[in-house]
């Protein structure tokens, strides 16, 4: 690990891993040495020599270069953006068959080079490929995270913050569940700084009604689809998400954020990656936080952990 605790591995230079390379920068003072690795050694390169031509312009002094798995020896946070993306109309097993023989590629090298920090990834679909990192790297489940539901609950309350005309930093809301179809929002955890949302949905002097939380809902499930399909891929989202559990991490904030990770009896489930508001710091995973949910809220919850166990029984048979 690196002894001022700021270094950061970053594999796969695709447009998710460089659009959070290029939020790291920008933001600064987060880390001060970035090394990225692909499988396309000449794009890493590129990739490098174009981030550093603009730190002149940037808030920090980070040294960046492209480099290889044994340069993941030192690092404190390996981030995995490789992968294949997600096709137009492709559902998320679909794309899990084509990511795990990646990963299988990856994970290996890193865990051989003495890498002993924390694998936070981002390469959908995201709570299969985290415990997939899980399993191959054999490390504690508090060091192996994916972005899981954090994106998905930065657009629910960017959308609430919207609707309701509140900044969203204001609103606490969560998407947990799967990062996809059966991902959901637990209505009743729904907070305009200290007002619940049922309070103002239930009193009749104001326009707002169930309807338009289903809509909201809706719309954060279908999110990435309509940006698929209108641009082919989803990244600058997703790159800066990871950017906020770096800092999240580097910096020991404690901060609660919706990430997938192992449960190990919370919500009386086990084994499964899931995203849940979880506490993180400089440690990973430090505790996950149990959202007292509703009986339909949990039974929706736990249709979403069955899901993710058939997905992965299913890539752990091949």
């Amino acid at each position: 690990m690196n002894r001022d605790g700021r270094k950061i591995a970053l594999i796969g230079t695709g447009m998710v891993g460089m659009s959070f390379a290029y939020a790291l920068v920008n933001q600064g003072g987060i880390c001060n040495e970035l090394v990225l690795i692909d499988i396309d050694r000449r794009r890493a390169d590129g990739e490098a020599m174009d981030l550093n031509h603009g730190l002149a312009f940037a808030k920090t002094n980070m040294r960046i270069y492209a480099g290889d798995h044994q340069d993941c020896r030192d690092a404190d946070i390996v981030v995995i953006a490789a992968g294949v993306a997600q096709k137009e109309g492709e559902s998320r097993p679909e794309l899990l068959r084509r990511n795990a023989e990646v990963f299988r590629a990856v994970v290996t090298p890193v865990v051989r080079s003495g890498f002993d920090g924390i694998f936070l990834v981002a390469t959908n679909p995201v709570d299969i490929m985290t415990r997939i990192t899980y399993e191959l790297s054999r490390f504690g489940a508090s060091r192996v995270i994916g972005t899981g539901t954090s994106l998905d609950t930065a657009r629910l309350r960017y959308l609430l913050g919207d609707h309701f005309t509140v900044d969203p930093k204001n609103i606490h809301a969560y998407v947990i569940g799967e990062h996809g179809d059966s991902e959901f929002v637990p209505l009743s955890q729904v907070m305009i700084a200290t007002k619940a949302v049922t309070s103002i949905l239930a009193d009749g002097r104001n326009p707002y009604c169930i309807e338009d939380m289903q809509r909201m809902e809706e719309q954060v499930r279908t999110a990435a689809y309509k940006i698929i399909e209108a641009k082919r891929a989803t990244y600058y989202g997703i790159g800066m998400a990871l950017t906020r559990i770096v800092r999240a991490i580097l910096g020991d904030e404690n901060s609660i954020l919706t990430v997938s990770a192992k449960l190990c009896g919370e919500y009386r489930e086990r084994d499964v990656f899931v995203g849940v508001p979880c506490i993180i710091g400089r440690s990973g995973v430090k505790e996950v936080v149990e959202l007292a949910l509703t009986d339909e809220e949990t039974a929706k919850f736990h249709a979403s952990c069955e899901l993710l166990q058939g997905y992965f029984a299913e890539i752990a048979a091949c």
